[in-house]
């Protein structure tokens, strides 16, 4: 039996869920006001037929926890981290980028903590 080839994702959304615990010294992407943004996420890819060419995942630590709530956005050949993340912000990014194929360049994190990727030795 041969097996059905699926197609791939256009986009993969890797949104940080972190919640680090009470006292903590560093932020988190997850607290009682930005708990609900990776439910939005899915919630609007839903709503607006995005769901299976854009594959949402809920991943721990982007290490990048003083710009958070973040979330990377990863096509071909392409990979944005968003940043200071709201449901106002997401919603522009949703439409922009992933509907769009523009990214949302004031919502990007700063080049200074989102550089090149790092080579393999």
């Amino acid at each position: 039996m041969q097996m059905p080839q699926i197609p791939q994702p256009t986009y993969y959304i890797f949104k940080c869920e972190q919640s680090s615990p009470p006292g903590m010294p560093k932020p988190s992407c997850v607290n009682a006001d930005t708990q609900g943004l990776f439910n939005h996420i899915g919630m609007s890819l839903m709503q607006k037929g995005l769901m299976g060419p854009v594959q949402l995942i809920r991943t721990s630590c982007l290490a990048r926890c003083q710009q958070g709530p973040v979330m990377v956005v990863a096509g071909q050949n392409e990979r944005f981290m968003y940043a200071n993340l709201t449901t106002e912000k997401i919603d522009r990014i949703l439409e922009e980028h992933i509907k769009g194929g523009v990214p949302v360049a004031e919502y990007l994190i700063p080049e200074q903590f989102w550089g090149e990727p790092q080579k393999l030795n």
